[in-house]
């Protein structure tokens, strides 16, 4: 049976999707009921991840630059004449400005052009993919810091990334964007995104013109009420996994697939045993049984004379009542131990009453930003880590379509890189509801993938 034909029996929409990662967001595309045509993706092995766990799915590997016509032309190929869906987006975030939009076209009036990423520029790509496709609805995801980033426009002026892509896009779309923070859709992570819609129905833009939402409601809160649940903990997404201790080899691994952490040495191991949850353990107090002082000033950070932010270097590293070493992150420097450069939230341990902090690239380390385990004397498992993006509540693989190895740091990174799929699958369920003349399928439960026929070629 061909693609089209499928979307007429079944009433499947169907959707592409642009920068795909690893597929992870794509998960929450297919459990909404969307049938996922074409994936683009400009590293080789996050796209034989995607090929993998979307069979069902083209896969396009390469520069988006260089692949755009590609993509085109095989999403019309498969769509045979019908109307395309969904093109789901997440460009490049690494180049993101945190600085305020006011501020750098400040800096543009008055002669000082701003450094401007390329990989900003990335997003025209995909604006040209979306016009020739004509998508009824169109999804951005990506860091909060997109609102706020400038790029090049086609006519040479340096404008707002959004501003641009609205105007690219023409009359025939209206939209809007809103900050989300993820664990409001009962996600066990405080992960905030920037959701960007834009649709080409009369319902799209009523809703722009009245200034309404176009997402769900959240569905949790920090503090609940009648209509919204308490935010997902941590402890509650990782009950009954296996313990692990990063002590020694024997106690660091499990037989449970991912569920391994990487071994602390015994200086590491000192800082970490003795830090409270919640808490970094460049504030830890003394341990000495004699004394147990605990009120040892605490790091910190201060702005020097130049205005840049910089950590205190005069925290001290020993107990000011006993002068035992306190449990500090640490380096010998001429025989004498010396405060570690950094910040209160390295080798800082997440809270179980509360969702995670935000997984990254560096979840696997324990002097990434809060990333040791509630309890445990460890960092957390990339088994814990599936939980905690929900990545576990869906049929994924994490193999490639190829069989070479995939190393745990591609898997990392996808994670890092990534938006929860639990959150995203209800706004694509919503959007599909509300928005999309196509109806579609009844949403598989959290769990369920739909299995199409492999088309060939995979991975291109």
């Amino acid at each position: 049976m061909d693609y089209k034909s499928q979307k007429m029996t079944h009433g499947m929409p169907t959707g592409i999707s642009l920068f795909s990662g690893g597929g992870i967001g794509d998960l929450a595309m297919r459990a909404a009921g969307i049938q996922l045509l074409v994936a683009n993706e400009l590293l080789e092995d996050r796209s034989q991840v995607v090929a993998e766990n979307f069979p069902e799915a083209q896969v396009v590997s390469g520069d988006i630059a260089e692949k755009k016509q590609e993509i085109i032309d095989r999403t019309r190929k498969l769509l045979q004449g019908s109307a395309l869906d969904v093109v789901f987006a997440t460009p490049p975030c690494q180049g993101m400005s945190k600085n305020g939009r006011g501020k750098l076209l400040n800096g543009v009036r008055k002669g000082v052009k701003p450094t401007l990423d390329p990989r900003n520029q990335l997003v025209l790509h995909a604006v040209e993919i979306i016009n020739a496709l004509k998508p009824e609805l169109v999804v951005f995801e990506n860091v909060p810091e997109m609102e706020n980033t400038l790029i090049t426009a086609r006519d040479g002026s340096i404008r707002g990334m959004l501003d641009v892509v609205r105007d690219e896009l023409g009359p025939d779309y209206a939209g809007r964007w809103e900050v989300v923070e993820f664990a409001d859709y009962g996600v066990p992570q405080r992960r905030q995104r920037l959701i960007t819609v834009f649709g080409r129905s009369q319902s799209v833009r009523d809703a722009v013109c009245r200034g309404h939402s176009l997402l769900p409601a959240r569905t949790h809160a920090q503090s609940p009420s009648l209509f919204q649940r308490p935010w997902i903990t941590v402890d509650e997404a990782l009950q009954g996994v296996r313990p692990l201790d990063a002590r020694d080899p024997t106690t660091a691994l499990s037989s449970i697939p991912f569920h391994v952490v990487p071994v602390l040495d015994e200086r590491k191991y000192f800082w970490v045993s003795n830090t409270p949850p919640g808490k970094g353990a460049f504030d830890n107090q003394c341990v000495n049984p004699a004394c147990r002082f605990q009120a040892n000033p605490t790091h910190g950070s201060q702005h020097n004379s130049l205005g840049i932010n910089r950590s205190r270097t005069d925290t001290p590293i020993h107990c000011v009542r006993c002068g035992a070493l306190l449990p500090r992150p640490s380096v010998e420097q001429h025989g004498q131990p010396r405060l570690m450069a950094g910040f209160t939230s390295a080798y800082k341990r997440m809270r179980g009453d509360m969702p995670a902090s935000a997984l990254t690239r560096n979840l696997s380390y324990a002097c990434s930003d809060q990333k040791l385990h509630p309890r445990e004397n460890r960092v957390l498992s990339l088994f814990e880590a599936f939980r905690l993006h929900t990545v576990s509540d869906f049929d994924f693989t994490w193999r490639r379509a190829d069989g070479k190895k995939l190393s745990d740091k591609t898997i990392r990174e996808i994670i890092g890189e990534s938006i929860p799929p639990r959150g995203l699958q209800k706004i694509f369920a919503h959007l599909c509801s509300l928005y999309l003349t196509t109806v579609a399928v009844k949403a598989p439960r959290e769990g369920g993938r739909q299995r199409l026929p492999r088309k060939a070629p995979l991975v291109a």
